[in-house]
């Protein structure tokens, strides 16, 4: 699950880059509708999800009793 999670994780940078390059450029053509900020939004909500869930992985690890971060 950890490997899957890093996994998007790293799509989704790549997605939040994509949107936020996207941004800019229609920026430069003017005012852009509310909706455009969105390509850039979603994946930012997505990665903070995923970035948190694995902020925690190796406190919750070490909270069970596993092997922690050093795995």
């Amino acid at each position: 699950m950890s490997r899957l999670t890093r996994q998007i994780h790293r799509w989704l940078s790549i997605a939040f880059t994509a949107g936020v390059l996207g941004y800019i450029i229609v920026m430069t053509q003017g005012q852009p509708p509310y909706w455009v900020g969105l390509f850039a939004l979603v994946p930012l909500i997505l990665l903070l999800v995923t970035g948190l869930y694995l902020f925690v992985l190796p406190y919750l690890a070490k909270w069970r009793g596993g092997r922690g971060a050093k795995a």
